[in-house]
């Protein structure tokens, strides 16, 4: 279906966005709420409430409803469904952030206050990058994969070594740019070479090296470095979204198939060469075995939504800053314990419909590069979310990843947001093309001849 023209009035435009608005009024009535609930709870703890304690939810509530305003501003066609779901997904963040007292104490400034600044971000990404204006990314294709490599070996050269992995100066992660130049790079070189890499030949089917080397070549040297840097959730991440991206754009299941049995090969040997690995399986298989060392975080993560039970303790009942590095990588355990299993089913359903919406957002992209640059995000927030929730519930070992708009954290949360401001430029859908009138087939002032009787 061919998007409708643009608005020209700003009551079209405000009546255009109705549906978005509603959504998000009632999802900022929500977190209003839950915001209230929090605040109830602090006396309980003999916490007294201050003024300040409303910064938070009004930063909030100001930014996604001003990012509202900035769709309603520059007439955008996109997708009316995608903000109001962030806004719920981050609203649980934030409660879950300041539940834990992240924002009082030491007048540090968390990572977490810069939502509203991400927020707004978005927006202007978005309004940015409209009437197919995001397809001028791939015009810097290898710019794009110079930086990703850069950004990884800089990280290696001057970073610092922590808890297993490798964090650049204050313990930020600069490698979280990598979810979206490599996407990026790959949604250009996939795009410009699409045809070539749908051909395979041969008896047992085999990709066409000749056109997918450099793209392989880029793949095995940054997430060798990665390996190196000891990051593994970031490899799963961007070397499924890579396959993912391959795959839909050279419709070939088959690079799923092949880099399924690279990624065994992989992670045989990365178990067999690195004890981090190694360590990290050992305590999921099981934690009991040093209960206080590598499988305490699992176990206490564990306990507390069991603790949790079907309705969870309540605000100011549980106990998360038991949890080690519970306002990180464990704020899933913090939330189940809060609001128990009912509630942290409910925010997965949350995310669930996220990725989905991406995806659907993909599938009906106009162009080539919007479509894979789609998909290349929506698999990496879907294997993110995956991995994070996997990890603290013991479904798989922990890989250390964030949980998207839900951990403390400045660097992934900025990086989400410009991503999602993409795919939201890519759901708005291309300008129409110029029609050129036709010239006269004969000049102008000649007499038609006379037809014979």
């Amino acid at each position: 279906m061919a998007k409708p023209s643009r608005p020209e009035t700003l009551a079209e435009r405000w009546a255009a966005r109705a549906p978005e608005r509603q959504l998000l009024l009632w999802v900022l009535f929500a977190v209003g709420v839950g915001f209230l609930m929090v605040l109830g709870a602090l006396p309980k703890e003999g916490i007294a409430v201050r003024w300040s304690d409303l910064v938070p939810p009004l930063g909030f509530g100001l930014a996604f409803f001003g990012a509202h305003l900035v769709f309603v501003a520059a007439g955008f066609r996109g997708d009316q469904l995608l903000l109001a779901l962030v806004t719920f997904v981050a609203g649980i963040g934030l409660l879950a952030q300041v539940r834990m007292g992240v924002y009082a104490g030491d007048g540090l400034v968390p990572a977490h206050l810069l939502l509203p600044a991400a927020v707004m971000v978005l927006a202007l990404v978005t309004v940015a990058l409209l009437d197919g204006r995001y397809r001028w990314l791939a015009a810097g294709m290898w710019l794009w994969a110079a930086l990703s490599l850069a950004v990884v070996a800089f990280v290696l050269l001057t970073g610092q070594r922590f808890r297993g992995a490798v964090y650049g100066a204050g313990f930020i992660t600069p490698t979280e740019v990598l979810k979206l130049t490599v996407i990026v790079f790959a949604a250009a070189f996939i795009d410009r070479h699409a045809k070539a890499l749908g051909k395979w030949r041969g008896r047992i089917p085999l990709p066409p090296l000749r056109a997918l080397w450099p793209l392989a070549l880029f793949a095995v040297l940054l997430l060798g470095l990665l390996l190196v840097q000891r990051d593994l959730g970031l490899v799963l991440i961007l070397g499924l979204a890579l396959l993912l991206q391959l795959a839909a754009g050279s419709r070939r299941v088959g690079y799923l198939v092949y880099g399924a049995l690279a990624a065994g090969a992989v992670g045989y040997a990365v178990l067999q060469f690195f004890s981090h690995g190694q360590r990290r399986v050992a305590s999921w298989l099981d934690p009991f075995s040093d209960p206080t060392g590598a499988g305490w975080q699992v176990l206490q993560g564990l306990s507390g939504m069991y603790a949790g039970g079907l309705w969870g303790e309540g605000f100011s009942q549980a106990r998360p800053r038991y949890t080690p590095i519970a306002e990180s990588d464990f704020i899933y355990a913090v939330v189940a314990e809060e609001l128990g299993f009912i509630g942290s089913a409910l925010l997965l359903v949350f995310f669930a419909l996220l990725c989905w919406r991406l995806i659907l957002i993909a599938s009906r992209a106009k162009s080539p590069f919007g479509m894979l640059a789609a998909t290349g995000i929506a698999a990496v927030l879907t294997v993110q979310t995956l991995l994070n929730v996997g990890g603290v519930t013991k479904a798989m070992p922990i890989t250390g990843v964030t949980l998207p708009f839900i951990s403390q954290g400045g660097s992934s949360l900025l990086v989400t947001s410009v991503a999602l401001g993409l795919v939201l430029a890519v759901s708005d859908g291309e300008p129409k093309p110029v029609r050129k009138k036709k010239a006269s087939a004969k000049p102008a002032g000649q007499p038609r001849r006379r037809r014979k009787v």
